[in-house]
């Protein structure tokens, strides 16, 4: 049963640094060789001023509390059905972003990144499904 007093809840600010080794293994994993994740001189020659993510590499990035458990359903019950990310800005190799999550609806939650300055990076909007909590 999902718990619907979660909605509002926030997580404090965790940081989440991120490595262009990281990027790299990321890129990988997902078969895409795009030179802008591996090599800093093509991707600032493409505009970027480093090393650039993958477009799904933020949904990589933590926050200090689990908010799909406090959902009220393990979180092997939940799938991600849909998720959109808005960047301000290119997330690249070396910045450090504060990840704060949020429970906007019963099971939709939302990340916002912010850099050190405090200046909003990306916003990430994930809905999920539950799965049947009844053993077969």
């Amino acid at each position: 049963m999902l718990d619907r007093n979660a909605v509002g809840r926030t997580t404090p600010p965790t940081l989440n640094e991120v490595e262009k080794g990281a990027i790299r293994r990321f890129a990988e994993s997902l078969g895409d060789y795009n030179p802008s994740y591996f090599d800093a001189e093509y991707a600032k020659a493409s505009g970027f001023p480093g090393i650039v993510v993958p477009p799904s590499f933020p949904l990589s990035f933590t926050s200090s509390v689990d908010l799909r458990e406090l959902l009220g359903v393990p979180s092997k019950h939940l799938l991600l059905a849909e998720w959109s990310a808005d960047y301000e800005r290119p997330v690249i190799a070396g910045d450090r972003l504060l990840m704060t999550t949020r429970v906007v609806e019963v099971a939709v939650v939302e990340d916002e990144g912010r850099d050190e300055r405090g200046q909003l990076v990306l916003k990430i909007r994930r809905t999920y499904v539950v799965r049947s909590t009844r053993e077969a």
